[in-house]
This record gives structure tokens, sequence and C-alpha cells, in this order.
């Protein structure tokens, strides 16, 4: 699969974990590793597999780049990000699907494509400077979730 340059769309995910056990919520990031946006905060995701669910993947890479199993709990938006060369020819082209996630198990560190991993609180945000659809989706994960919602055991 061409991820480059690409002939048509891909298809992604990506896994919004949030820890709802501290008093000021966290979500957790990973430092890019590989193109596109390399050394960029975002969140732990990569490319649907033929034949494979997209909560499997989304199961799956989160497990890749951080160490932890998760469960998928929600769709929480579709996302479409295009990136062009200076010469305005498409570099990049995903079609975003991420999921609110809950972890359940494993030990967190960077793994596969991610350079670093680490819990961000809402008011560390803004410095990181996220893709805009990444913000927008962080920001429903954190509204979301709440005392009564879902749990995070990691």
């Amino acid at each position: 699969m061409k991820r480059e340059y690409p002939e048509s769309p891909l298809v992604g995910v990506g896994a919004v974990i949030v820890d709802h056990r501290v008093v000021d919520h966290r979500v957790l990031l990973i430092r890019r590793g590989t193109a596109p946006l390399l050394g960029e905060w975002s969140l732990p995701g990569g490319v649907l597999e033929c034949g494979e669910s997209l909560r499997d993947a989304v199961a799956r890479e989160a497990l890749e780049e951080t160490g932890l199993l998760v469960e998928p709990v929600e769709m929480l938006g579709v996302y479409e990000r295009v990136i062009r060369s200076d010469e305005g020819r498409v570099r990049y082209h995903y079609v975003l699907i991420d999921f609110l996630c809950r972890a359940i198990g494993g030990e967190l560190k960077a793994g596969s494509d991610a350079a670093d991993v680490r819990w961000f609180t809402h008011g560390e945000l803004p410095g990181l400077n996220l893709a805009y659809d990444a913000n927008d989706v962080v920001r429903k994960g954190l509204e979301r979730t709440g005392p009564n919602s879902i749990s995070s055991d990691s």
C-alpha cells in the first residue's frame, strides 16, 4: 500500500484514550516518529488493514504505539487529512475515523512509529499545536468522559 502520493485515499483510525482518574482529565498522545507529521504530537493510530474491522484496527494501533490494551467505546468523528506537496500534488490523503477508547491493560511505552508517548491535560493541549481535526476530536473525547462514563485502568 502506497502511503505517500497514493492513488486513492487511505482509511485510518485514531484512538482518543482518556484517563479520567485524575481531577483534570488527561488524553494520551504520541510524538510521531514517521511522516506525515514527523515529530509532532498526535493521536495513536494508523491505517486500516484489509479485512480488519475499524474497532480491531484502533485497538491494534493503540497497542503497537502505546503499549496499552484498549477497548473502543464509541466513534467520535470522521475527518479528512489531505497534505499536498509544494507543487500542489496530493502527498498524503487519509480519511480518519477516531474512537473514544478505554484502557484495559498493558504497560505504557512508545512503540512502532511513535517516538514518545505521554498523557496531557486539557490545559497543556494548546501549546502542542495539534492538527485541527486532532484537537477537535480530543476535545470531544474529553467532553464525553466524566465521573459516570468510561473508566481507565492504565
